[in-house]
């Protein structure tokens, strides 16, 4: 089983992006709604710029947007 990475906001982005992922919409707070208009799923993500992700968000975002792990190692 590998590690799940270290991932700040900026780098977590650029990976959904790259897998098809866009931005929805503002959600309440700090977070951020991302939608993958193929499989249709929708990726809850917080903003907070410059920390990284803690292991529990990252995996979450991991399982909710469908991509494996391998789609977030740098």
């Amino acid at each position: 089983m590998s590690k799940l990475p270290v991932l700040k906001y900026r780098e977590l982005v650029i990976i959904l992006q790259k897998n098809g992922f866009i931005f929805k919409r503002q959600a309440k707070g700090s977070h951020e709604i991302w939608f993958h208009p193929t499989s249709m799923r929708f990726v809850t993500i917080p903003r907070h710029e410059g920390k990284t992700l803690k292991k529990g968000t990252l995996s979450a975002i991991i399982r909710d947007s469908g991509l494996g792990k391998k789609s977030f190692q740098k």
